[in-house]
Parts: structure tokens; C-alpha cells; sequence
């Protein structure tokens, strides 16, 4: 997929998400596009980061500009991972395998979900960059010690444990469009959603061609077999990660381990107290809790709080490039970007990851050039303004 096989209907991230909602089924598009209850978080991720305007050094001129960082001990061509995005081989067949080889094609980081169709062998190979592995405690503590050592051996870097999903939050579009319906094992509680799932026959054609709802295949049970994708709900709330998991964890990975969901100084201060190398502040894109903050505004609240002592990185709203240089101004070591990417997947699978990717890539050198600043590396808050106010944390 290339701006020149789509003139001129692909120059943003916007653009592959009309993309996808052509070609997904109501139920699908809305599981990828939507949030919590009012949608309050999800819309205000997006909206916050128009509060910050840039402050741009003029006449300045620069021949290379250089987008790459490290993360955690390895080194990224963009500052970027493409974050864990579940149900992914659901919008398309390639799902996570695809997303991995377009994160690796662009030096780009690549996180793969608990709740992938796809094995994690296949999705480390698929990929040339760092992958790490984000994990739920899916059917308790023996399949996620199995999978764990699956994971080191097929070479993910770190360990990503998200802390924000005591239980599923209230995803109203879901219930309303079928999703229930569509995951569950009743064949006539999918009646009335058919007329829908026909309407989009290309979506409908690789969904069949893949074999239907795909299980989960890095969640095994011992005696049971894999958790099929009708049980992830229901598992979700007998699998609440706590803090005090982390010592079991820590017997199980001797790899980085990264907090995903950290919204308050306090949790950030308890991170760094229970060893974690990283963590990302997140909302789950609004997903979960709604009415909490947006990311980007209490990022400089968190960085200040763990003072330099681990990597901080943030999700939540990234849609262009220069959201990417507005959050590494106030202090985020990179960003997580998921429904850019994934608006990309669902329209065009692997070759629409690669546009975005290349999407964001563009607007984020642009945006550097435009703002006088040759190295990522070198933005501080001194390039941003919030509402007039200088902003206090810094990179």
C-alpha cells in the first residue's frame, strides 16, 4: 500500500481509519474504534494534545535528522513501539505477524498481546526489530509460567504486565453491535448480525478462508487446550495482576519487565519500588476506566515522579507525528501507538501497518525540521507550551 496506489485518499492516519470501517463490520470496526462507557477518556486522549502548541526555533537547517533511540537496551530506528492491540487476526489474517514484520521493516518496536490468534514464535520471527511480550494471567499462573518461558526462548526482550484490566470495562458499542453475540458459541445469537457480516464481503472472505474465530494460541490449559476467544472476558476478571505477582513473575522472567497503566505519581513511585525497568503511562485508550485523565497530561507528572530512575513511555491518542514530539518533549522516552496502526491493519493488513508507519514516519521528520530540532534525542519542554504555560518536566 503506497500513497501512489491510494491518491489521494491515504495521507493520514484518519484516512485508513474510513478505510477500516469500510471494510470491517460494524461489530469489528467499533471493538477497534471504540471506548468505556461515555467515551470521555478516549475522545480526550486525542483532544488534550491540541492544548500544546509547539515553540519552533526559526532559520534553522539541518541535512540529516535522527528519529532513533533506545529503549530499554536496544536501539529503534523510530521512537515508537506498535502497541498490544488483541483480537488483531479478527480485522485481518495477518493480524500480529503482519504488524510485527511492518514494525520491523521500519525499525520500529513491536508488543505482542496475550490475546493473539497467532503463535509467538511466529510473530518474533516475523519481525527484525525488538519484540516484547505483554502479558494477562489468563487461566492462572501455570499457562502464563508456560507461555513466559515459550517467550524467552523465542527471543522477546521484555515483559510487558498490564495493571489497568481487573475486569473488562463497560465497551457499550460492544454489547450494542454483537460482539457478545459474535464471540459466543450460539449459532442463532448471530442471526440478527448477519445481514452486516454479508455487507462486507472482502472482510467476510479472509475471515472464513482463516478458519472462522481463531483461538488463542499462547494460552494453553493444561488438560483443557487453548482458551478459546469466548472465554477472554470471563478470564480476565479470575486473573487480576496485583503487585505482589511481580515476585512470582520475577521467578518465571529474569528479562526487563515493564508496568503498563500507570496514571498517578504513587503507582509510578511503586513501579520503581517493585524493580520494574519501565513502565507506560496508559488508559488502555480509553478503554477501560472512562472519565480518568488523558496520558499525555499527567506524563510529566510521572516522569517527575520516578526522577530518571526507570524509562518512562506513554499510549493514548497518538494519531500524528507531532503528537509523537509533543509527548518526547514532556519527558516520554518513546510512545506506543495502537489504533493508528491497527486503523491500517483492518484496511489493507500488512500493507496498511506499512502506510502508517510510513504515515508517521513523514509527519514526524517534517515536524522535527519545522521545529529546529535535529535529534529526538534532544527535545525537552522547551519546545512546547501548554495553554501559555511552560510546562516544568523535561526530557
Amino acid at each position: 500500500m503506497s500513497r501512489s496506489l491510494y491518491p489521494p485518499r491515504v495521507v493520514n492516519i484518519e484516512d485508513l481509519r474510513r478505510l477500516a470501517r469500510l471494510r470491517l463490520p460494524k461489530v469489528v470496526f467499533d471493538y477497534l474504534d471504540g471506548g468505556a462507557e461515555d467515551e470521555i477518556t478516549l475522545q480526550e486522549n486525542c483532544r488534550a494534545f491540541r492544548d500544546l502548541t509547539f515553540r519552533p526555533r526559526m532559520a534553522v537547517a539541518f541535512e540529516n535528522c535522527n528519529l532513533a533511540t533506545r529503549v530499554l537496551g536496544a536501539d529503534i530506528a523510530l521512537p515508537f513501539l506498535l502497541a498490544p492491540v488483541g483480537y488483531s487476526r479478527m480485522m485481518h489474517p495477518g493480524g500480529e505477524v503482519a504488524a510485527a514484520a511492518a514494525a520491523g521493516a521500519f525499525g520500529a518496536g513491536y508488543i505482542l498481546s496475550t490475546i493473539s490468534g497467532h503463535k509467538l514464535e511466529n510473530v518474533k520471527t516475523a519481525t527484525a526489530g525488538p519484540a516484547w511480550y505483554q502479558l494477562y494471567l489468563l487461566g492462572g499462573r501455570e499457562p502464563a509460567e508456560a507461555v513466559l518461558e515459550r517467550a524467552r526462548v523465542a527471543g522477546f526482550s521484555a515483559l510487558v504486565l498490564t495493571v489497568d484490566t481487573a475486569v473488562s470495562g463497560m465497551r457499550e458499542r460492544d454489547w450494542r453491535n454483537g460482539m457478545t453475540a459474535l464471540l459466543g458459541e450460539r449459532v442463532f445469537s448471530k442471526l440478527p448480525y448477519l445481514p452486516d457480516l454479508m455487507a462486507h464481503p472482502s472482510w467476510l472472505g479472509d475471515f472464513l478462508r482463516d478458519g472462522g474465530l481463531p483461538k488463542l494460541e499462547n494460552v494453553i490449559i493444561p488438560g483443557k487446550g487453548h482458551i478459546p476467544l469466548t472465554d477472554v472476558a470471563s478470564a480476565l476478571k479470575r486473573s487480576v495482576v496485583t503487585w505482589n505477582d511481580l515476585l512470582w513473575i520475577r521467578q518465571h522472567w529474569t528479562g526487563p519487565v515493564v508496568i503498563k497503566g500507570i496514571l498517578t505519581a504513587d503507582d509510578a513511585r511503586r513501579a520503581v519500588d517493585h524493580g520494574a525497568a519501565a513502565i507506560v503511562v496508559s488508559n488502555h485508550g480509553g478503554r477501560q476506566l472512562d472519565s480518568v485523565p488523558a496520558t499525555i497530561r499527567v506524563l510529566p507528572e510521572i516522569v517527575a515522579a520516578v526522577g530518571g530512575q526507570i524509562e518512562v513511555s506513554m499510549d493514548g491518542g497518538i494519531r500524528r507525528g507531532g503528537d509523537i514530539v509533543k509527548a518526547l518533549c514532556l519527558g516520554a522516552r518513546a510512545v506506543l501507538v495502537g489504533r493508528a496502526y491497527a486503523y491500517g491493519m483492518a484496511a489493507a493488513g500488512e500493507a496498511g501497518v506499512r502506510r502508517a508507519l510510513e504515515i508517521l514516519r513523514e509527519d514526524l521528520e517534517r515536524t522535527m525540521r519545522l521545529l529546529g530540532c535535529a535529534d529526538v534525542q534532544q527535545l525537552d519542554s522547551s519546545y512546547v507550551e501548554v495553554r501559555g504555560e511552560r510546562p516544568t518536566a523535561s526530557s
